[in-house]
């Protein structure tokens, strides 16, 4: 007999998925969740959610018509699946690579991914200026967003939701529940009630029964609606929903096919006002490592599929996530005012290192980086000694807070900013690349960036001994450069920087995680006999007013460089120079950035190469400016590489 093909090899589109049997869905579902466990071992990212939604994902392209019915994704990282039904299977393998697949949905990637998301809690807003223009422009298609991995903890959410409620647009709210937080036990007679809830018949009495009391007068109406919405919430939950407006039907075990598919063919045939699905998912199910892993394989480098072992780094220079998170816990044993905060990233964040040993001085706040950076100025306006440990790219979605409940009112939060510069396979989403520019020009705020692990020991301490306004301080994601760490980091002076090398024709003026890159750009520059200093700035505010004004006048030409926008600390430079009437002598200076575009997904070195932030490109700039254009520097490239 011929060999069977597999169920996954005849879907091109969801349009193969549409006259399936339930059985050739569950068939499909085992295969999409083994093709995506072996496309992660691959090329690493988010595991654990999108192995969550296997299921859901295959019921939710069976039963609507996409992608004119709308499907949003939350967050993005639960989208793999999707991806591979979405006819992009045949490149699933270059996910997160130069060239390849995002990590997250993408708008210029597929007509499948209606809205690009990688951060938390957009999809009910996307979702319902999705319904308003549908309606607007008189359509008649489905809009589904997906919410889910945390990001029912952000406000937005339910800013949303209330929102949605209010204008009671036809919008499908799936909530894939997938650490229990929220749901009763899921059985049986769950799955029936929710199947009887969400069908034409129950939702037809209901209508007609609104309709009847609301022609007896508004009392009767609203005793009668809140019984039906009292008597429902008892035995399937979901008042909150419902009280945002939103008609509530679950739980649902997530992975069942014969109670998701019914389920979802109900919903889309409802005409009218918004629906919640509450699904409950196990955060990566079917594979086994992930199933017993605390996180769950949230994220993941490369790994080995049988045994689930990830590849590890075989550099001996420590993580500067791991160097920021031991040195605060250090800093917390001689001080018990110190507390720490995170947004939802533990473990992202190194704060699980600080949690381990002061539980009760961590606070995870869940997906809310504005309530984050409010609660840490409240705990600083009692006397404490607060460290917010946020992304740089997440700390952008709290600036307000920033604004106003910080820097206004000058109190002593202290941000330590992960993953400032570019991340590599994230992708434009998460680089770090505002935060010099947006946390510079706040009045009173000090913000140091550290060249190297052992100046990021020095920032913590240095940090901690700040009490007179907020502080920040910014490092790279990944290892360090290999410097020697010192036992008892000394204090910084604040707005002093350091002076690496000294020379007489140009000076590279380094901020942040360029250092190393500037050093070797010094090497280059020295090796075509061009004398050269290097200065790490370490402070973008205050400025080194002193420092930078001598070393205007005592070169030829001067070059900032730093791992963020412009706009940034090359900027602030510029103001000062310009002010102290410094480019009136004929100083050339030449300032290094980020390029002003968003950078698509690649390797943090070739994405940096991309961005002329590398040696040869510090030291062509140095070249150039001083016009000696005819040196070649690709010997000197290979030679220091």
């Amino acid at each position: 007999m011929p060999k069977e093909t597999p169920t996954l090899d005849r879907v091109n589109d969801p349009s193969d998925m549409r006259d399936m049997s339930l059985d050739e869905l569950k068939a499909l579902a085992d295969e999409v969740r083994s093709e995506t466990v072996d496309a992660v071992s691959v090329t690493g990212g988010h595991l654990g959610a999108g192995l969550g939604v296997v299921e859901l994902t295959v019921a939710i392209h069976h039963v609507f018509d996409t992608p004119d019915d709308v499907l949003i994704w939350d967050v993005g990282h639960q989208c793999y699946p999707h991806k591979i039904l979405t006819g992009r299977r045949d490149r699933i393998r270059t996910l997160r690579q130069g060239g390849g697949l995002s990590g997250f949905t993408k708008r210029d990637e597929s007509p499948y991914d209606p809205f690009g998301a990688a951060h938390a809690a957009t999809s009910i807003s996307a979702g319902l200026g999705f319904a308003v223009s549908r309606d607007l422009q008189e359509r008649d298609n489905s809009v589904i967003c997906v919410i889910g991995d945390g990001a029912m903890s952000a406000g937005m959410a339910y800013e949303a939701m209330n929102n949605a409620g209010a204008l009671d647009k036809r919008l499908i709210v799936i909530l894939n529940d997938n650490d229990m937080s929220i749901a009763p036990p899921v059985g049986a007679m769950s799955h029936y009630l929710a199947r009887r809830v969400s069908g034409r018949s129950y939702t037809a009495l209901r209508k007609m029964g609104k309709a009847v009391a609301k022609t007896l007068g508004k009392p009767v109406y609203e005793t009668a609606k809140k019984a039906e919405e009292f008597a429902r919430g008892m035995a399937t939950g979901g008042t909150l929903f419902e009280e945002l407006g939103f008609y509530y039907v679950g739980p649902i075990d997530g992975h069942n096919l014969d109670a998701l598919v019914p389920v979802l063919k109900n919903v889309r045939d409802i005409e009218d006002g918004p629906v919640l699905i509450h699904v409950v998912t196990q955060k990566g199910k079917g594979y086994a490592p992930a199933e017993n892993s605390n996180d769950k394989y949230h994220g993941v480098s490369k790994f080995d599929v049988i045994t689930g072992a990830q590849q590890k780094s075989r550099s001996n220079a420590p993580q500067y996530t791991k160097v920021f998170a031991q040195q605060l816990v250090k800093e917390a044993e001689h001080d018990p005012k110190i507390v720490a905060i995170t947004a939802a990233m533990p473990a992202g964040t190194g704060l699980n290192l600080f949690e381990d040993r002061f539980p009760d001085r961590c606070f995870d706040v869940g997906i809310a980086e504005q309530h984050a950076v409010t609660f840490a100025a409240g705990l600083a306006a009692d006397g404490l000694r607060p460290f917010a440990a946020i992304y740089s790219t997440f700390l952008q979605r709290a600036y307000d807070s920033v604004v106003h409940d910080v820097a206004i009112q000058r109190l002593p939060v202290r941000f330590a900013i992960d993953r400032a510069g570019l991340v590599g396979a994230d992708g434009a989403t998460h680089a770090g690349s505002f935060d010099i520019g947006y946390l510079g020009q706040l009045p009173g705020m000090v913000v140091m960036a550290a060249g190297d692990e052992a100046e990021l020991a020095r920032m913590v301490h240095t940090a901690a001994l700040i009490d007179d306004g907020p502080s920040a301080f910014r490092y790279p994601r990944g290892e360090g450069v290999g410097v020697e760490m010192p036992d008892l980091p000394e204090p910084l002076e604040i707005g002093r920087g350091r002076v690496l090398r000294e020379g007489s024709t140009a000076a590279l003026v380094s901020l942040g995680g360029r250092l190393a890159e500037t050093l070797r750009a010094a090497d280059m520059l020295a090796a075509q006999g061009i004398s050269t200093s290097v200065i790490d700035a370490r402070f973008a505010k205050p400025l080194d007013e002193d420092l930078l004004v001598r070393v205007a006048r005592e070169h030829e030409v001067v070059i900032t460089i730093e791992e963020g926008a412009r706009g940034g600390f090359g900027a602030f430079v510029l103001q000062l120079y310009a002010e102290l009437g410094v480019l009136d002598r004929g100083l050339k200076i030449r300032t290094m950035t980020l390029p002003d575009e968003f950078q698509n997904h690649d390797s943090p070195s070739l994405m940096y190469d991309e961005a002329g932030l590398n040696a040869k490109h510090i030291a062509s700039t140095a070249i150039d400016a001083l016009g000696r254009g005819d040196v070649d520097l690709l010997a000197q490239t290979a030679l220091t590489s």
